[in-house]
């Protein structure tokens, strides 16, 4: 059983493999669920763990959540509210909920960034099934160490690059690996990450200085180092990169702010792009907009609220007076062992907010990705463009986050657990297990190395010099 369409047909150019993986989509719905519904722990329940949380709502003949652990309050209890939780499943931390004898088949971890190992570790121990969201941990040993005790114990764990589960993305590997575009020569990446997404994330928000979370190479693009790995199928050899922080820093703070300290209190607020009131009231709430990213500033979205945040809180701070020291922009050059190469660019300055854009360049043709919505091949021989639009293939609107692959993250993780019950391979359903994330984190810390040294990485010596066996 899984929830990956099977390609036993001849596929005979890039358009019918969009066809193939939309004529699956009904017998992916259809599968047979288990006699009774898989059972979920959520250790996190902010953004990215209620909403994997919301799949049990979805698709509830094959996932139920049973137990949840947020230090949050006003979390905690609309998690249970809303999953109708037992009292006696519902903590403020995980370590009291490890204590229990085991609640579930799997658990989510979603917890910031640098509280992930300690829960998976334990969690693995108590043979938990594991789904942990994206980066594994902040540094190379914590990544190793929850490596270790997901073999040591043989548990399923699933890592959250959901973009490897995108229908786009999907296509684009099947193109690839149907040999459409001959051998792969180059991959040119962008993500751009969106002018005030970078400044409500990673300028105030969680991710915006290294010792609190981590680098933004790792925090942002983890994902697309991932893909280039994942496409190109041969292992980088060598990988270097250039970054810095350009405009986010009290340099640029314009003479006329003063020294205001935030949005609410600068004279020139109205002038200001980056103005948190611009952002959460007037292009947000007045809008209609109560979820991401205004509900990231406060779980309760009202007016009263969000202006409290602001005039006192990290998200109304003005963006040349925060904390943060993550790269603003950042390239990185890959070299695999078939000779291609690739780069990738991240840049916080876009009008686009996370639509990605690729080009893959082959020896017999070529694809450009717009976003999630469009992939354009091209045909050397014929020299004729074809448009692909794949979206139709995950008809949700309820778990579409990463268009998507949020989904269908969510969907082979499932299956997987359900696999393993039934003593099946399990690990065929699931892109991304823990020694593929390993991999392609492994080249996130080896870029970031780079850009520091101002080195270029030979991965088979670092792998070395850090440690790293398998």
């Amino acid at each position: 059983m899984s929830w990956i369409p099977a390609f036993t047909e001849e596929i005979k150019d890039p358009i019918s493999i969009v066809k193939l993986l939309e004529s699956q989509q009904g017998k992916q719905e259809n599968l047979d669920p288990p006699l009774k519904p898989i059972t979920i722990s959520i250790v996190g329940a902010g953004q990215r763990g209620s909403l994997y949380a919301n799949y049990a709502k979805i698709e509830p003949k094959w996932a139920q959540i049973v137990a949840v652990a947020e230090p949050v309050e006003h979390r905690r209890n609309m998690m249970a509210q809303l999953y109708n939780i037992p009292k006696e499943n519902v903590f403020a931390d995980w370590e009291e909920m490890i204590k229990c004898p085991k609640l579930s088949d799997a658990v989510v971890i979603a917890t910031l960034d640098d509280l992930h190992v300690k829960p998976a570790v334990e969690f693995a121990k108590q043979k938990y099934h594991i789904l942990l969201e994206k980066p594994i941990a902040m540094t190379i040993q914590g990544c190793m160490e929850i490596t270790n005790a997901v073999l040591e114990n043989e548990i399923i764990c699933a890592v959250g690059h959901v973009l490897r589960y995108t229908p786009h993305n999907i296509v684009v590997k099947k193109i690839i690996e149907a040999g459409f575009l001959g051998n792969i020569v180059n991959i040119q990446h962008m993500e751009p990450v969106g002018f005030w997404h970078f400044a409500h994330s990673y300028v105030r928000g969680n991710w915006r200085n290294e010792k609190t979370s981590n680098f933004s190479l790792m925090t942002k693009c983890c994902h697309d180092i991932d893909l280039m790995s994942y496409w190109n199928n041969s292992p980088c050899t060598k990988i270097s990169s250039f970054g810095s922080l350009m405009h986010f820093n009290s340099e640029n703070k314009p003479k006329a702010a003063g020294d205001a300290k935030y949005c609410y209190d600068c004279p020139v607020e109205k002038t200001c792009p980056y103005s948190a009131k611009k952002l959460y009231i007037d292009n947000c709430y007045e809008k209609g907009i109560k979820s991401w990213p205004v509900n990231v500033v406060t779980d309760i979205v009202d007016i009263e609220h969000i202006e409290t945040e602001l005039k006192n809180g990290p998200y109304g701070r003005c963006v040349y007076e925060s904390d943060n020291d993550v790269m603003d922009n950042q390239v990185v050059n890959l070299e695999f062992a078939n000779g291609s190469t690739a780069n990738i660019t991240m840049i916080a300055y876009t009008e686009a907010i996370t639509e990605r854009k690729t080009k893959i360049f082959g020896t017999l043709g070529q694809i450009e990705c717009d976003g999630f919505n469009n992939i354009t091949y091209y045909n050397f021989l014929t020299r004729k463009k074809e448009k692909l639009i794949p979206t139709a293939i995950l008809n949700t609107n309820d778990l579409s986050g990463h268009a998507g692959g949020d989904m269908s993250l969510m969907r082979a993780f499932i299956c997987s657990i359900q696999a393993s019950l039934n003593d099946t391979n399990s690990t065929n359903n699931l892109y991304t297990g823990i020694q593929q994330a390993l991999d392609s984190h492994l080249l996130v810390f080896a870029a970031e190395d780079s850009r520091k040294t101002g080195k270029t990485v030979i991965i088979e010596d670092y792998k070395k010099m850090k440690g790293i066996k398998f």
